[in-house]
């Protein structure tokens, strides 16, 4: 058992960076380069760049899969689920724009959080970044594959597919068909996708022990492939991302230029089919759309005017993507009917559906660029999330080397690339959507939060702010007519609340409710706080609205990423505490 950290050391877990020292005294990398150095990284990046990297991202395997999921639950109303969580981005988005014209160096909200909140806090949203980035990559290359073997299936080149699935996902299917065959059961009552692994198992090469070779080929080598460009410059990979992004944007306009002509506004009603219940059911999916305008932020180094470019280029594509999700979501929902589009390409789905087979062709060809453009902006934002925590001794320093031709973070690009090419061979997608959200959702919640901490009444003197309102009585005005609208548009969730607060359900009911619980306390202490400090509107808004969606996803995905909080934890107490430039800063200047 560990011995209890003594208060003089606890204390050091809430050392915070100055921004002084942030600005003036950037660490430097492994070889003794600080940013903007020979050999450190290099600018390349301009705001038109950098909306190109925030659209590549956020306009990617939301589009052109899950979108069809979240409209099958939640019918034509997800339209609105898009415009209320890009509100929620929209209050995040100004806060990163404050910190982004405020500290502009890399590292995104783990830089902002140890300014505000202190190492501890930057340490855990740091740890939460890198399996956002992780596992969102994994889902887009899993994605990428399959698109991509459709594609080559419908021009007549087949690959095998024991080289086109993931080991898990074929051995787990293979296992329930072999049950369901030992039971004297009908295979007739095993679903397409047991079938299909239980075939890709048993027709697999055997390597040893019974263990076969299956593996998704494609996902490992296109993760190779973005992690090579990312590894050989910023330049390459911003040129690849902005031809990517105008791709993808001329289908989305040929969608929706075409589309609209087959819409049919019988198909919007019901508008919300399964209420606000079924709507919210597709938070997760609609969230998961809107996570990379974050990894803009880490690029900050590279670009030639971070205070100036970052803010406009956050806002640029927020405001560009929440547009085309609406305007899509709408023709998709008109075109064909909510109930038919649980599918994994809705867009070329709908396009079948009305009989224009060559424009569904087209998507799906577009649909390979788009989501690889998606896996160029994660793998360009992880290795520099490593590379800063490196910096300030939380890793070793490794992971903060510097390519001196490449002006590229080396080391921590490769380790990337095996942190997400390798399980994206192995493995399958399930519940890593919903883990991927939580990861950013706790990030913006963090950032929201670092508002209220280093500038709570907007007196900042950055290039751009927040516009400071006074929620001295809005926050507590805004929680009460958030709970009437609860009242008179979801009864039956509160009734379902109500009963499992009671306990009538058990505790396996009740277990699902207590991030709720713990949402309702939160909203009443800040609620009380912003009465008594005044604290700015727009940042506890962000901070609410984000926390909310957190309650949305479910306790299994809270219970995994807790679980990966605590190894992340493990890690820094053995050596990131130990290590912390920071923390040997402040004990030399005591012992001096």
């Amino acid at each position: 058992m560990s011995t209890p950290l003594p208060p003089s050391r606890l204390s050091g877990l809430f050392r915070r960076k100055s921004l002084t020292d942030i600005l003036h005294n950037p660490p430097a990398d492994a070889e003794g380069h600080g940013p903007g150095e020979s050999g450190g990284l290099a600018r390349h990046l301009t705001v038109r760049d950098l909306t190109a990297l925030g659209i590549a991202a956020v306009i990617g395997a939301g589009i052109f899969s899950t979108i069809g999921n979240a409209s099958h639950d939640g019918g034509p109303a997800v339209s609105l689920l898009f415009v209320f969580t890009a509100i929620a981005c929209a209050f995040s988005a100004l806060c990163y724009a404050q910190f982004a014209a405020t500290i502009p160096v890399s590292g995104s909200a783990y830089t902002y959080a140890y300014a505000s909140f202190g190492e501890l806090a930057a340490w855990i949203i740091g740890w939460a970044l890198i399996m956002e980035y992780a596992v969102g990559n994994i889902v887009v290359a899993i994605s990428w594959s399959d698109y991509f073997t459709g594609l080559l299936d419908g021009i007549g080149v087949h690959i095998p597919s024991y080289l086109t699935m993931g080991m898990q996902s074929a051995h787990k299917h293979y296992t329930e068909v072999l049950a369901l065959m030992q039971a004297g059961k009908p295979l007739a009552e095993a679903s397409p996708a047991q079938l299909a692994g239980y075939q890709t198992w048993a027709s697999a090469p055997e390597l040893f022990g019974g263990l076969r070779l299956v593996i998704d080929l494609p996902a490992g080598l296109i993760t190779l492939l973005i992690t090579a460009i990312v590894y050989i410059g910023i330049k390459e990979s911003k040129n690849a991302s902005n031809l990517l992004v105008l791709l993808k944007l001329i289908v989305v306009a040929t969608v929706i230029g075409v589309g609209v002509f087959y819409v049919q506004p019988g198909n919007w009603t019901p508008f919300a089919p399964n209420g606000v219940g079924g709507v919210l059911k597709g938070v997760s999916a609609v969230f998961f759309a809107y996570i990379g305008f974050d990894a803009i932020s880490t690029t900050a180094e590279e670009c030639k005017n971070p205070q100036r470019d970052l803010p406009r280029a956050m806002i640029y594509a927020l405001i560009i993507c929440t547009v085309l999700y609406v305007i899509i979501t709408l023709v998709l929902t008109g075109m064909v009917s909510y109930k038919e589009l649980g599918v994994g390409d809705p867009l070329a789905f709908v396009f079948q559906k009305v009989g224009l087979n060559w424009l569904a062709g087209v998507v799906a060809v577009s649909a390979v660029f788009a989501m690889a453009s998606v896996l160029l902006v994660f793998q360009i934002g992880q290795p520099r999330i490593w590379m800063t925590m490196s910096r300030d001794g939380l890793l070793p320093p490794v992971f903060a080397k510097v390519h001196p031709k490449f002006h590229t973070p080396s080391f921590s690009t490769i380790v990337t690339g095996f942190f997400v090419g390798v399980p994206a061979l192995l493995l399958n997608m399930d519940l890593v959507i919903d883990l991927t959200s939580i990861g950013t959702l706790f990030a913006f919640a963090l950032v929201c939060g670092g508002i209220l901490i280093i500038d709570p009444h907007g007196q900042s003197e950055a290039r751009f702010k927040v516009p400071y309102i006074n929620g001295q009585f809005l926050v507590p005005l805004v929680m009460l007519v958030g709970l009437g609208l609860l009242f008179v548009y979801n009864q039956e969730g509160l009734r379902a609340f109500g009963s499992a607060v009671r306990g009538e359900g058990g505790y396996e009911e009740f277990r699902h409710y207590i991030p709720m619980l713990v949402f309702i306390g939160f909203c009443l202490g800040l609620a009380w706080l912003s009465f008594r400090k005044r604290l700015s509107l727009l940042p506890t808004l962000g901070l609410l609205t984000n926390l909310y969606l957190m309650t949305q996803l479910g306790i299994n995905n809270w219970l995994l990423f807790f679980g990966w909080l605590v190894i992340g934890l493990a890690l820094y107490f053995n050596y990131g505490f130990k290590h912390s430039r920071l923390g040997l800063k402040k004990v030399a200047a005591v012992s001096q």
